[in-house]
Formats: C-alpha cells, sequence, structure tokens
C-alpha cells in the first residue's frame, strides 16, 4: 500500500489520468481488504470531464459497486455497477467482463441466482472472445459459486477445476485459494466432510500466508463447520475463537455473524444454552442494524432451537415454519427445520404432527439427492442429513414402534448401490412400505444383524424367521473407538492371540451378547453393519465363554448392505454354468507394487478346480485392464483377481486393481467396473484393501467389493486389510476345495479361515486374525 501512495502522489501533479487510476487502485486494494469505508472515501469525488467517458469512469464506478456490495449497502451497489456495465458497453471496453463478474457477485447475495447466472455466462464468453484471462478463470471461479448456491453441486465441482487448472496457470495465488475454499464448500454442502476439511484448512493456511485475513477467517469457518459435522466440537470450538477474533478486529460482519452462529452451534451441541443465547443475540443485533443479510435464515434457526431449549415451544414453532414456508431457504437449511419442528412438536407431545415433519424432512433430502447426476456425490448425500434420520428412528422406537423404526433406518441404506442395480422406474419408487423383514430371514435360511449407529444411542435389530428383537446399544461415540482400538490392534500385534484382546471381547459384549439367546451355535448369520461396523470383521469377537474363543467358531458369517437388496437376490439367479475368469500373476508396472511371489502358486490352485473348457486365464502381460473389459465378464460364474489392489479413501470411486500395464494403463477403476453387468455367483478379489476404506453414511464400505456387487455379482470376497501373500493361496486352496464340494460361499469361506485358525501347529502366524480374517464375504446384489 505504501509504494501505490507514493505513486499516487508522484503522478496525481503530473498526470490527472494517472492520478485517477492509481486513485482507484488503491480504493480497490481497500475494498479487497474489505476496508470498503476507506474506499468509498476516496472515490466520493466526481471524475473530471475530460475522464467521464473513459474506462478509469468505468473501473470508478466498479470499484464503488464493489465497495456498496462489501457494506450491504445493495441499491446502491446496483446503481454504481448500471453506469459501470453501460459505459463498458458503450466503449467496448474488455472491461465489461470484469464489470460483469462483480455484478454477478451483487446478485448473489441479493439471491438473485439466475441473474447471476446470467452475468457470469456472458462474463466468460465476453472474456474468452476479447482474450483476457484472468476473468476467465473468474468467471469460472463464479459459475462455480453460484451453482452451489443453486444446489447444483456436481456441476460446481466442474466448473472450479476448470477454473484451478487456468488460474494455477496464469499464477493467481487469491484466486487459486478462493477456488480451493469454494470446493471445500461443494463437498461439505455433499455431506463430504472428508475431502472439504483439507481443502478448508489449505484455504485457511494460504489467506494468511498470503495476508488476507476477512477470507482467512471464513475458510476458518469451514474447518469448524467440517468439525461440527464429525461432533468433534472442542476441535471446532479452538478454530471458531480464533476466526472470531480475527472478524472482530477487521469489523468484518458477514464473517463475523458465521464466527457467532458456528459458536452458538457449538454451544447449543454442548448443553450450553445460556452461551448459545449470547452469541445468536449479538448475530441478530448486526443482522437487525442492516449491517449484513448473509446469515439470517441459520440465525433464526439458531433462535428457534434456542426458543426450544427454553420450552418456549410457540415461538420455536413460528420460526420454524417460518423458515420452512420461505422459498429461497437453502435445501439443507430447510430439511434441518422440518426435523427440529418434528423434535418441538414431539416435545410438546404432538404425535401425529412431529411424524409428519420427520417425513416431509425425509423427503426433502430425498428430493434433494435425486438431483445429483454424478454417482460419486450421491453416496456422500445422505451423510449430511443422517442425524434426522437418526432423530426419526429415535422417535419411533421411543413410542414403542421398533419395526417402523426399522423401515426407516432401512431407508437410509445402500441406496446408490440399489438404485444402480434397479431399473429406472425401480430405483425412481424405492420405498420401505411393504418389506417384510422375517420373510427375508425365511427366505435367507439366515438370522440377520441389523445395526444402527447414532449419535445419542445405538441399535441392534435380531431378525428370525419367526420374529424381529429389538436392543439398544450404547452411542456411537462409546463403540467407535473400541473397533478402532480392535483395528489397530490387529494390524500392530498381527493379531490378537488366541484368548483375543479386551476390545474384541468388549466389542462382542457390546454388539453380539445382548442377542445370545436368539442365536444358536453353528447357526448362518448375516450381519448388516453401520459407520465403523462396516469395517469390522465380526468373525474377530471374542467370545468369553466356556472358554475365550473368536465369534467364527460358533457361525458363519456373511456380510450385506441393505435388507431390500436382500429380499432381491432371493428372486434373482446367477449365472448356472460353473465357469471361471481369473486374473493375475501381473507384471509388475512400478516399484510401488511388487511382485506377488505366490500369486504364481495361487493360480494354479485355483485353475486345478475347473476343467480348461470352463475357464479362461488372463495372465502375465495378457492381463490388463482392457482384456478384463473385453473379455465379456457377463459370461462367467466366478471371477478372481490374484494381484494388488487399492483403495481410495477420498475417492472410493478411484479404488482400483492392479493390473500389467498397456500403455500408461495398469489400473481397473472400480467406476469402470460398475459399468460392466456380471451375472457371476461369485467375484474374489484375492487383493489388498478391496472391500475399501471408507464408510459412507447407508452405504457401508465404498471399494472394489462395492464395484462388484454394483455390477451385478451376487457375491463378493474382498479384503478389509494387508492380504498375506503366504497365507492368501491357503485359505483360497481351500475355499475352492469346498465350493467344489457343493458347500455355498459363506461355508466355504469359514472352513478356510477355520484351517488357519486350527493349525496343528501351535506356534503358527496364520493362526492370528491378522492372516485368516482380512477376507469377508459380502452378498445382497
Amino acid at each position: 500500500m505504501a509504494d501505490v501512495d507514493r505513486a499516487y502522489q508522484e503522478f496525481n501533479h503530473k498526470d490527472e489520468v494517472w492520478g485517477w487510476r492509481f486513485r482507484v487502485l488503491k480504493a480497490q486494494i481497500f475494498v479487497y481488504r474489505k476496508e470498503y469505508k476507506k474506499a468509498l472515501a476516496l472515490l466520493h469525488e466526481e471524475l473530471p470531464p475530460s475522464l467521464a467517458s473513459t474506462e478509469v469512469a468505468v473501473r470508478k464506478n466498479m470499484v464503488e459497486g464493489i465497495a456498496y456490495r462489501v457494506g450491504q449497502q445493495f441499491a446502491n451497489s446496483e446503481e454504481k455497477f448500471a453506469v459501470a456495465r453501460g459505459l463498458a458497453e458503450s466503449l467496448r471496453s474488455k472491461l465489461l467482463s470484469e464489470v460483469l463478474n462483480n455484478q454477478g457477485a451483487l446478485e448473489i447475495d441479493e439471491k438473485k441466482y439466475s441473474d447471476a447466472e446470467a452475468s457470469y455466462r456472458r462474463a466468460l464468453s465476453l472474456s474468452r472472445e476479447v482474450g483476457y484471462p484472468a476473468q476467465t478463470a473468474s468467471a469460472l471461479m463464479n459459475l462455480a459459486r453460484v451453482a452451489t448456491k443453486q444446489e447444483r453441486f456436481d456441476e460446481a465441482l466442474d466448473w472450479n477445476q476448470e477454473a484451478l487448472t487456468l488460474a494455477r496457470s496464469l499464477g493467481m495465488k487469491a484466486t487459486v485459494t478462493t477456488i480451493i475454499g469454494n470446493m471445500a464448500w461443494s463437498y461439505a454442502e455433499l455431506g463430504d466432510h472428508e475431502n472439504a476439511l483439507p481443502l478448508y484448512q489449505q484455504a485457511a493456511e494460504e489467506s494468511e500466508r498470503d495476508k488476507l485475513p476477512s477470507l482467512q477467517a471464513y475458510w476458518l469457518s469451514g474447518v469448524s463447520d467440517s468439525y461440527i459435522s464429525e461432533h468433534n466440537y472442542q476441535a471446532a470450538e479452538t478454530v471458531l475463537t480464533r476466526a472470531l477474533k480475527i472478524a472482530r478486529a477487521l469489523d468484518e460482519k458477514s464473517a463475523l455473524t458465521q464466527c457467532l452462529n458456528d459458536l452458538s452451534t457449538v454451544a447449543l451441541e454442548t448443553g450450553r444454552i445460556d452461551l448459545a443465547d449470547r452469541y445468536n443475540e449479538e448475530a441478530s443485533d448486526i443482522e437487525r442494524a442492516g449491517l449484513d443479510q448473509s446469515g439470517i435464515e441459520e440465525s433464526q434457526l439458531l433462535t428457534a432451537r434456542i426458543e426450544a431449549g427454553k420450552r418456549d415451544y410457540p415461538e420455536s414453532e413460528r420460526l420454524l415454519q417460518g423458515l420452512i414456508a420461505n422459498p429461497k431457504v437453502e435445501t439443507a437449511l430447510k430439511w434441518e427445520a422440518e426435523a427440529r419442528l418434528a423434535k418441538v412438536f414431539d416435545d410438546e407431545g404432538k404425535i401425529v404432527l412431529a411424524e409428519k415433519e420427520y417425513r416431509e424432512a425425509i423427503g426433502t433430502i430425498e428430493t434433494a439427492r435425486a438431483s445429483l447426476d454424478q454417482e460419486d456425490f450421491r453416496l456422500t448425500f445422505i451423510s449430511g442429513g443422517i442425524e434426522f434420520y437418526d432423530d426419526y428412528v429415535d422417535f419411533l422406537l421411543s413410542h414403542g414402534r421398533p419395526d417402523d423404526a426399522l423401515r426407516v433406518a432401512e431407508l437410509s441404506r445402500a441406496r446408490t448401490l440399489t438404485e444402480g442395480l434397479a431399473s429406472a422406474s425401480q430405483a425412481a419408487s424405492v420405498s420401505t412400505s411393504n418389506l417384510r423383514p422375517q420373510q427375508i430371514a425365511q427366505s435367507a435360511k439366515e438370522t440377520l444383524l441389523f445395526y444402527w449407529i447414532g449419535q445419542e444411542r445405538s441399535h441392534l435389530w435380531v431378525i428370525t424367521p419367526a420374529k424381529t428383537s429389538h436392543f439398544e446399544l450404547p452411542k456411537g461415540s462409546e463403540i467407535e473407538p473400541l473397533v478402532k482400538s480392535y483395528r489397530d490392534a490387529l494390524m500392530r500385534t498381527r493379531g490378537a492371540d488366541d484368548s483375543g484382546g479386551a476390545a474384541g471381547k468388549q466389542l462382542y459384549a457390546i454388539l453380539v451378547a445382548p442377542a445370545q439367546k436368539l442365536i444358536s451355535t453353528n447357526s448362518n448369520i448375516i450381519v448388516l453393519p453401520d459407520a465403523s461396523l462396516s469395517g469390522l470383521n465380526f468373525e474377530t469377537l471374542v467370545v468369553d465363554k466356556p472358554r475365550p474363543h473368536f465369534w467364527i467358531e460358533d457361525v458363519t458369517l456373511t456380510t450385506a448392505s441393505s435388507l431390500t437388496l436382500l429380499a432381491a437376490s432371493t428372486v434373482h439367479t446367477a449365472a448356472k454354468q460353473r465357469n471361471l475368469l481369473l486374473v493375475g500373476n501381473t507384471v509388475q508396472p512400478n516399484d510401488q507394487f511388487r511382485a506377488l511371489a505366490q500369486a504364481p502358486a495361487e493360480m494354479s490352485m485355483i485353475e486345478r478346480y475347473f476343467p480348461p473348457e470352463r475357464r479362461e486365464v488372463l495372465e502375465g502381460a495378457q492381463a490388463t485392464p482392457s482384456a478384463y473389459l473385453e473379455s465379456n465378464p457377463e459370461r462367467f460364474a466366478y471371477l478372481h483377481f490374484v494381484t494388488h489392489g487399492t483403495a481410495s479413501v477420498t475417492r472410493p470411486l478411484e479404488s482400483a486393481v492392479i493390473m500389467s500395464k498397456e500403455g500408461d494403463s495398469y489400473k481397473l477403476y472400480a467406476r469402470d467396473i460398475v459399468k460392466h453387468h456380471l451375472t457371476a455367483r461369485l467375484v474374489t478379489i484375492s487383493a489388498c484393501e478391496g472391500a475399501g476404506k471408507r464408510a459412507y453414511s447407508g452405504e457401508g464400505l465404498v471399494g472394489l467389493s462395492w464395484a462388484f456387487l454394483r455390477a451385478g455379482a451376487h457375491n463378493v470376497v474382498g479384503a478389509l486389510w494387508e492380504v498375506s501373500d503366504s497365507a492368501a493361496p491357503q485359505i483360497m486352496d481351500t475355499f475352492y476345495g469346498e465350493l467344489g464340494k457343493g458347500k455355498d460361499p459363506a461355508s466355504a469361506l469359514r472352513t478356510a479361515k477355520l484351517r488357519l485358525l486350527r493349525s496343528a501347529d501351535a506356534a503358527s502366524v496364520f493362526r492370528k486374525p491378522y492372516y485368516w480374517a482380512p477376507f469377508q464375504l459380502y452378498a445382497g446384489s
């Protein structure tokens, strides 16, 4: 700023044009720093007549329009942008695209989203036409922003990616930082906080580095939102305290109200209603004074929650109903208002009205989810509303309706998987009203254990052909650390010893023991897990009596995604011919994927169970991604992969089977697998992490196993963790031997695992679950 001041003083006396140019530049820097009053004071003087119809006038009016917008004086801003636009059009100035980009920002603030989109599209076209790449990058970024505001989140990410590439090539650091933050925002709106959090953190760090405190405060608020979504309120409050300090120092009202609203949310979630009230009142005072309009609806929702906490139910009702009726309220805020109103009605004893509002909330979520085109984004979307499914489940259980609660829980399960396997008409009419759980158990000839991990309490439904029983379990924050601890112990020590660890015993006591009387020894069990339980092999849980032993010794287990898919699997038939597509022993594509020493032995073992005329083998250099896709995999009853696998946390459909190179390609991606229909009875992925790394609300683990189920396979064997190259051939040899004797996949896999577990050599490391337990059977497509 000092350099600009010196240049301004020097040129102001020598050259009127340059003097005004520097004045406008200085004002633009003030605006950039959110010091809009200084900018307006600097530009208050009228231009001399000689400059009134020049590009200097265009830029002066545009900067004034931006300053008034930042100060939320929208009428004045409109007037200035109209003058700037008219002058730029009459001069045929390339500045017109810049004016339009800034005018669109005003239209977004005014919630005139269609007008904003039109302004940005025109800015994009003009900037490309006149060769103004910086404004092209801005227009692309702005189109992403308005797409997010219009809840077209997948489209927003596409615009942002294009903008990011261009902005980086031009060295536009501040624009790059803003795009990264906006991408985080889109992911957060999709319920994908695992992708959102690191991007928010990056945007906040880069804003601090570039000395842009107002942007830093804004992105820190985004970081806190991600922590809040994970119920990590302590981390959220720490970040927000820092952001609030920055916003107060700047007196930046929109950042200030955002921080206050987020702090109010944290206070409510942690039971500090008086503190929430103080934060909310400060934010509301700013809004009532007309100093910020960006968070009015969010403040109103928080006020309604606070009034409900004070038991002023009529006032809470009034505020929530006002939000629901407001057509400009964002969809996520609307479904939250509907669910919060349902809670208010329940507290008042208005049970019928409460259930109606819960249904409205779930319907709003479902409608919004259905508008998404990309499968990746539909996977994450229910995560943003799963809290309200949880509330609805608890509501029904509190009123003695466990069967209805089960149907609501099922409604959130495996939606993307189910829709992918259904016809368009079936997918459009997904419903659980006709679900008959006991009939499913009878058809499958198995006992079903359906889990729901909730914020306040968790639940287990045990479904047998005779009855459905409900058991209440501890809340998720008590179960999930135990799951993580036990998995870590299995990985760290290469498995607990035969007596098992304390966490394995605790998990059995919590998850299975309540239903023990309904589960007979040697019975067949289908587990339908939820949340972190998707990454837990229930076979490894430790039963304490009559002696400590793993649960696999008592029962035969299969994992499934949903009751709906299980019901469908009882009427769908797999390929009848017993033939095999065997893929593996690939050429090492790079140093990251070492050659599997035992791959040839495993391939040979499996080949023995299928005569030459009933097997096709893709091995060595022939085992490429295109060779698999062109092999007509739908012809085969069995598919088996002996190779490496990768699992992506941030992009599960980028999980891949590692194959031999063809050109630069050596990955068979999950997103390609789902596009090639299968009728296979069984797909076996003898590869590391074939089950995937990331569990989604409702979908479970999404990775290679999910992809093969999505493609139509009836059963899939995938690995939850790294597979031992020495143990895998032994397991697979026994597994296929048992299948050849007519055993079903679950029983055959159990026999193969027990052979290792019960090895005659008491010192054998293969007795530990690390070696026999990674493979899990998934069923139900």
